[in-house]
């Protein structure tokens, strides 16, 4: 299971990337495993602003549909559009091509409530 040192990581299995006062936000490859063969990405909040652990989305794999969580507050700004024709990309690149939405952090302190690597390790036994 892969778990890049370098993002962070929520309780519900979305990792973050800080990129100044934008947050690059996906799946783990942990919860693309649990999940399976993902089908169909949806997500239709696009220039909405959120609040932490607000629903953001959800991911339709062919058992199940799971929603997404903002790991941090603030106004999601891009939508990685690529997935709408190949969301199976999530399987295949969670950390990569398969990132989700892009947020316009409103509180930078958010990120010291998620997880580290090894943190999100332990979590995830």
């Amino acid at each position: 299971m892969n778990i890049p040192a370098d993002l962070k990581y929520t309780q519900d299995h979305e990792w973050i990337k800080i990129d100044g006062d934008i947050a690059i936000v996906g799946i783990t490859d942990f919860a693309q495993g649990e999940l399976g063969d993902i089908v169909y990405v949806e997500i239709e909040t696009e220039g909405e602003e959120l609040d932490k652990e607000e629903v953001f989305g959800s991911v339709e794999a062919v058992k199940t549909v799971s929603d997404l969580f903002m790991p941090v507050s603030g106004e999601i700004t891009e939508f990685n559009e690529a997935l709408e024709a190949s969301p199976e990309t999530v399987n295949e690149d969670p950390y990569g091509d398969g990132w989700m939405i892009k947020i316009k952090m409103s509180d930078i302190s958010e990120i010291d409530g998620l997880m580290d690597a090894d943190a999100y390790k332990s979590h995830v036994g």
